[in-house]
């Protein structure tokens, strides 16, 4: 039952969930008080309901309704974080859980109001690397996968982001199929117009690219759902182009948001309004990991926070309190209105 409880507060609340058992543990040993003096359990039950009502009743009056300045969001995030980590880390934490939260609020061109806050928008991604004090908020993406190819470029500035969900790679056919040559000569042949199928999708971006951003200094980045198979690859690398194979479809669906432009699942008649826009695309590895940054973003309707630790231990550690600090932000945006802490409410309630 406090299991469940705790479950309900987290998802609900997204904080709050250790006060809550250690009420549900005192109310109980309460109850188990009076059931030994003979009161029957269904008179406790409608005390605790009469008691439920009477502290909401409290709560309308005792609730201070405050502009969600900057300000008063910074001293709840303070509020939150401080309970779980070592001060050390969360103070710096409060300004980037601030940040992330007005980022993806922040009214869109041609809007007077801010937004709904969707905390999906804020992608939470790890890396262990150096201490959990460098975590830090991008104003763009972090793909955690990187090209798949050496002589891909790390590193462009002043990026076209082309985000497709189109396969680049040679596929056999599934019916059950046969060549059949008289010559070497007729099966090279055969093999290259196979292959030419996705060597002219692969020319198509390489065209676009070069239409764009021939004589300038813009670049061009290919994020792709699905494959692109060495060959392609081979012809991206040559003419300059990160060529980015399987990102997740969550990555897929936030990129057009963060960078501008759309999501392709066709290469035919692509024009420079279906790409998006990203001033600095790099990326970082560590071990076996790559790392994608999509930084310089024009509108970041989605931004990352990532966080870095030494292990995962102090990793899973920050992560739950990220989590609980951008609930009690959005909750304190949302509400409009916050309650003194350190148990005071508690305290009046009592008295």
């Amino acid at each position: 039952m406090i299991g469940r409880a705790a479950t309900a507060q987290d998802d609900i609340v997204g904080d709050g969930t250790t006060t809550n058992v250690l009420f549900i543990g005192e109310i109980m040993r309460q109850a188990e008080r009076y059931i030994g003096d003979g009161v029957h359990p269904r008179v406790i039950v409608e005390g605790l309901e009469l008691a439920k009502q009477e502290s909401m009743r409290f709560l309308e009056e005792f609730k201070i309704p405050k502009e969600p300045t900057r300000e008063l969001l910074l001293n709840v995030a303070a509020c939150s974080l401080n309970t779980k980590i070592a001060p050390v880390l969360a103070n710096p934490l409060c300004e980037v859980l601030v940040d992330a939260v007005k980022c993806i609020s922040a009214p869109r061109k041609g809007e007077t109001k801010d937004r709904h806050i969707d905390l999906h928008m804020i992608e939470i991604m790890h890396m262990q690397h150096k201490m959990s004090t460098e975590s830090k908020l991008i104003r763009g993406l972090v793909l955690d996968h990187g090209g798949r190819h050496s002589d891909l470029p790390s590193a462009l500035e002043n990026c076209y982001i082309l985000c497709l969900n189109v396969s680049l790679e040679y596929e056999k056919t599934e019916v059950h199929s046969g060549f059949f040559w008289s010559s070497a000569d007729q099966r090279e042949k055969l093999i290259a117009s196979e292959r030419q199928f996705t060597d002219d999708k692969v020319q198509k971006i390489v065209d676009l690219k070069r239409k764009l951003c021939d004589g300038t200094d813009k670049n061009f980045v290919v994020v792709n759902q699905k494959g692109i198979d060495p060959p392609s690859l081979e012809i991206l690398a040559r003419d300059g182009i990160i060529g980015i194979r399987r990102c997740k479809k969550r990555n897929g669906e936030r990129i057009p948001l963060a960078c501008g432009g759309k999501q392709l699942n066709s290469i035919e008649d692509m024009t420079e309004e279906d790409l998006g826009f990203a001033s600095k695309v790099y990326e970082q590895v560590l071990g076996d990991d790559k790392y994608t940054f999509i930084e310089g973003v024009e509108n970041p309707f989605s931004c990352s926070i990532l966080i870095k630790g030494p292990n995962d231990y102090s990793i899973a550690q920050t992560k739950e309190a990220i989590r609980d600090g951008l609930r009690a932000i959005k909750n304190t945006i949302e509400d409009g209105c916050v309650i003194p802490g350190a148990g005071a409410f508690e305290i009046a309630a009592h008295e």
